[in-house]
């Protein structure tokens, strides 16, 4: 087993963790970046699939996100817009097809009244919250209580208004059925983006693509970096505090069979936060000691690491209160864009659908057509249930009832599921089950003695998305250069 010594070495190499290294890297620091995958990106993946580029994972910039709209400058790539031209399409809880512009869903006149009062409502909630904060918020505690289903359902009785409503921050962003959060966590959701309003209009929140892929962000993150990124790394090991220098000791036996057992525990764990030593991080092939490391990965996924001494009990009883979405992300691919040719946009949405929302995904300078749809939560968890070929023929005929029959019929078809990925576990993102955010939320970016933390999953601005990871990139290699120069 090889040994590396370095200022800093990050866990994880997508957007947030390559940020890091790169900032500190320019800052003087030494880094190494482990990866447990066998490339880079995260939750951004750009691949070809029977001869179709497919954006597998994270693929929209919209116009607030303004971190990752520098990054994709600075590494000089080329940005085009998603295509809107033409109608969008709208199924209702009549299984009808209508076409309309603009924003507002072709409802009943009195759900549509309802849909813009309760979205005024809501963007002024959001006008008070800080992203980066949200626990701040005076009533924080009564809106983490309340499920994000209940809370619209105690506005109207109207079905289809709270549908609508509730599928921005559920289905479409969190995606969890919206019984499972809380009202204060999509808040947050909408306080990422600026308003509840940005998230109900696709034309913002889904504006433009990167030509080739946005994996090439972290792709060329990861080349200014050379040979100080590692992949096929997964971290088996973090010793920290004063046990780091202890790196030949065994790893951690828990009996707790005795009392000054845990005592002795809970001493190593208050020594280690207060402590200078350092990590030691260990995986099968290399063994890195370092002055600070930066977790940055999925917290559902700290399990996977063995920490001596174990992190602090505020981050054990956190960490159970944070899961994953899920969500497919359904590919097809045509001979040709032939939604436009019956002056479609390609953009649809239904709260009664399989596919509960799809745009036009065409590459750019790509003769043939892409149509992306979605199935989230409960919906995805059924059709993981259907043999993949039933699983195809479910969510095609979805697609057709907004396009028509042509849709049943691409030269691809590709889903991508997160939910199976061992490095990942889910999609889009983590958030907090009802009552988790308030009493949690403060600590979830806190570092642990010399671990920092840094992830989409923990952002406030961007929360869940690429921009939120470069935030967090750039806060936690601030954090650590602070403590260096300190």
């Amino acid at each position: 087993m090889s040994e590396i010594t370095r200022d800093v070495v990050v866990i994880g190499a997508g957007a947030a963790g390559l940020t890091a290294a790169n900032d500190l890297r320019k800052a003087g620091l030494s880094v190494v970046v482990l990866e447990a995958r066998d490339r880079v990106g995260g939750r951004l993946w750009t691949d070809v699939i029977d001869g179709a580029m497919l954006e597998l994972g994270g693929q929209w910039v919209s116009p607030d996100q303004q971190a990752l709209i520098d990054t994709v400058a600075d590494l000089g790539l080329s940005t085009y817009s998603r295509y809107r031209e033409g109608d969008s399409v709208y199924v209702g809880p009549d299984g009808v097809a209508k076409r309309f512009t603009g924003e507002m869903f072709p409802v009943a006149p009195e759900t549509e009244r309802l849909i813009d009062e309760i979205t005024a409502r809501l963007d002024a909630m959001v006008a008070e919250i800080d992203p980066d904060k949200p626990w701040e918020h005076p009533n924080a505690a009564e809106w983490d209580k309340i499920s994000w289903d209940a809370w619209l359902r105690q506005q109207t009785d109207d079905d289809e208004a709270v549908r609508n409503l509730a599928f921005a921050t559920g289905s479409a962003m969190l995606t969890k059925p919206a019984h499972t959060f809380s009202l204060l966590q999509s808040l947050l959701m909408a306080a990422s983006a600026g308003s509840y309003s940005h998230l109900v209009d696709a034309d913002f929140i889904l504006d433009k693509r990167v030509v080739g892929g946005l994996q090439q962000v972290p792709e060329l993150l990861a080349e200014r970096l050379g040979d100080d990124v590692l992949l096929n790394q997964p971290v088996r090991r973090i010793i920290w505090g004063p046990d780091a220098v202890a790196v030949d000791r065994p790893a951690d036996s828990a009996t707790g069979s005795r009392v000054d057992d845990l005592r002795a525990l809970t001493a190593r764990v208050e020594a280690a936060k207060s402590s200078a030593s350092g990590v030691t991080v260990i995986t099968d092939d290399v063994t890195v000691r370092a002055r600070f490391a930066i977790l940055a990965l999925a917290p559902v996924l700290y399990p996977r690491i063995s920490f001596e001494p174990p992190l602090p009990r505020k981050q054990h009883q956190m960490h159970q209160h944070i899961s994953m979405g899920f969500v497919i992300k359904v590919h097809a691919v045509y001979d040709r864009p032939f939604w436009r040719e019956q002056g479609l946009s390609g953009t649809a949405f239904s709260p009664y659908e399989l596919s509960h929302e799809a745009y036009d995904n065409t590459n750019h300078g790509d003769e043939r057509g892409t149509l992306v749809g979605f199935v989230s939560d409960q919906n995805a968890d059924d059709l993981f249930r259907l043999s993949a070929e039933e699983r195809k023929e479910r969510i095609l005929e979805s697609l057709s009832h907004y396009y028509g029959p042509e849709a049943k019929n691409p030269i691809v078809y590709y889903e991508s599921d997160w939910g199976t990925e061992e490095w990942t576990r889910g999609a889009y993102a983590a958030s907090f089950d009802l009552g988790g955010l308030q009493r949690y939320g403060a600590d979830l970016r806190e570092p642990v003695g010399p671990i920092h933390l840094a992830c989409s999953d923990m952002a406030g601005a961007g929360y869940q998305h690429v921009d939120g990871a470069i935030r967090q990139g750039h806060r936690a290699a601030d954090e650590i250069l602070d403590r260096a120069r300190g």
